[in-house]
């Protein structure tokens, strides 16, 4: 696989993470294609690539599964 493949692969799937009406599916595709991003950055020797990617994937991952810990409790007015 190309180097340009993994990061058009990467764009792709990011920008259909839009086409989720789910928060929690959108943070899941979002952190995926960071992960696919951390790839290419390893590949083409990019470190500030390899750093911002695993942000936005611990955040996305982050928020996802803590969005889902407050889903199933309910709110006390």
């Amino acid at each position: 696989m190309s180097l340009s493949l993994i990061g058009w692969l990467a764009t792709a799937v990011f920008a259909s993470s839009y086409l989720f009406r789910q928060p929690l599916m959108l943070r899941r595709i979002q952190a995926g294609a960071a992960f696919l991003w951390v790839i290419y950055g390893v590949a083409i020797d990019a470190v500030p690539v390899v750093v911002a990617n695993l942000i936005v994937a611990g955040a996305a991952l982050y928020s996802s599964f803590a969005q889902r810990e407050t889903d199933g409790r309910s709110k006390i007015d």
